[in-house]
């Protein structure tokens, strides 16, 4: 390793290439003035409100209306935008697509329910597993749009209970089932799109993975909750938020809970991952003042990631995430973890860093070297947290992968995975 500091110390570095200021990235970079700014409001035509009741749709949890919902959706298309307005209520739907300038607001009392029958979800081309391929189109979908929100405070509810009790079957029958053989709706899924606003909203029990976010660009996910049981069936591959090549992403007030990642940085896999263009490194990615309960990690990086470049994870508390930070190593992807922030983090964790090898569905492709990876510039000071777990637990493995320039600074960790003294 070129320069990796015991895991024991903590180091006050002076010029650390990590700026300390909030608004330079960690590579030390400018960031943009559109992080702290405030989501504009809508206007004009954008704001017209189609209240999905006064165009047919019946208040009736038990009839799949997706095609009604639909017909509003392009309706307001047509105009020039609008807002499509989900009332007090439960309404079935299956897959909706919007379109740029549609917005989807949903009142308080308001629920977006999907259909737990997988035949009823259209089928469209979505990156997962590290490539483009056709697979269950999410709940709720935005395709190349340049405007699209996602607000209000009721509740889009994936109904995944019979997705899970399905997985979970095909794991005990097959060890090695993968998600692609398990076919599970998202709950929300943005492709190649920019201008993108989730608000305030409550998504719970996803059918799989809840909000997916790939090759877009100024994204904010502010003050929404997340939510997927662990028990008594745990929500199999319920990631809250999953950030697949974006560029420009800010998390912000936001309540995390579910069964797999909180928040996971994707981007691809495979041992030429990184010279497909399907694929893309994340970059200029803040997240701060969110509560993580249980879960994986706050923030995973992998395990399908060619890269992850400024990533800030600030004044955040832990209330039971299984770790902070997380660096999933594959050694069937080239991979480059690099300038990470994390500072502030307070209250109850596993592990503070983890860094472990990553071989689920291991595949070279004939490829006869191990591609090498990197996880470098990782700064995080100034927590205060209890770690249930080994606080610093990582393997080095430098025939696959390198560490270098990771520093501690400044923090307090409580270690609780020992047996603590009687008093």
């Amino acid at each position: 390793m070129k320069r990796f500091f015991s895991l024991l110390c903590v180091l006050l570095l002076a010029g650390s290439s990590l700026s300390a200021a909030d608004n330079f990235w960690p590579d030390g970079t400018k960031m943009e003035k559109w992080f702290t700014s405030k989501p504009a409001k809508l206007s004009g035509q954008q704001a017209k409100r189609y209240v999905i009741t006064d165009y047919g749709v019946l208040r009736d949890s038990t009839v799949l209306q997706t095609e009604a919902i639909q017909k509003v959706i392009d309706l307001a298309a047509e105009q020039g935008g609008g807002t499509i307005v989900i009332p007090e209520g439960t309404f079935l739907t299956s897959s909706l697509f919007f379109k740029s300038k549609t917005h989807l607001y949903l009142e308080k009392g308001a629920v977006l329910k999907g259909s737990d029958d997988v035949s009823d979800y259209a089928v469209m081309p979505v990156h997962i597993e590290g490539v483009i391929q056709r697979y269950i189109a999410a709940l709720i979908n935005a395709y190349d749009v340049d405007g699209f929100s996602l607000r209000g405070e009721g509740v889009v509810d994936g109904n995944g209970l019979r997705y899970w009790r399905d997985f979970w079957t095909r794991r005990r029958v097959n060890p090695a089932c993968t998600n692609l053989e398990a076919l599970r709706p998202r709950l929300f899924y943005a492709a190649n799109s920019k201008n993108v606003l989730l608000e305030g909203v409550t998504l719970r029990n996803p059918g799989f993975w809840t909000t997916h976010f790939y090759k877009c660009d100024y994204v904010r996910v502010k003050d929404i909750t997340i939510y997927a049981p662990q028990r008594p069936v745990a929500a199999a591959s319920s990631d809250g938020v999953d950030v697949d090549g974006c560029n420009n992403f800010h998390i912000t007030g936001c309540r995390f809970q579910n069964s797999d990642d909180l928040i996971a940085i994707k981007g691809g896999k495979g041992p030429w991952a990184d010279t497909d263009p399907d694929n893309a490194t994340n970059s200029n990615i803040l997240v701060e003042n969110c509560w993580f309960g249980p879960g994986s990690a706050m923030v995973t990086f992998g395990s399908e990631c060619v890269g992850g470049h400024n990533l800030i994870l600030r004044n955040c508390e832990g209330a039971g995430a299984s770790r902070v930070l997380w660096l999933k190593m594959r050694p069937d992807t080239p991979q480059n973890y690099e300038y990470i922030l994390v500072e502030g983090i307070t209250g109850t964790v596993g592990n503070f860093i983890y860094i472990h090898p990553w071989t689920q569905f291991f595949d070279l492709k004939g490829r006869e070297d191990i591609p090498k990876s990197y996880g470098r510039h990782i700064l995080m000071r100034n927590c205060d947290v209890i770690c249930t777990r080994k606080p610093f637990d990582i393997v080095e493995k430098p025939d696959e992968f390198e560490l270098s320039d990771i520093v501690y600074e400044n923090n307090k960790i409580d270690d609780r995975s020992q047996p603590q003294p009687q008093r």
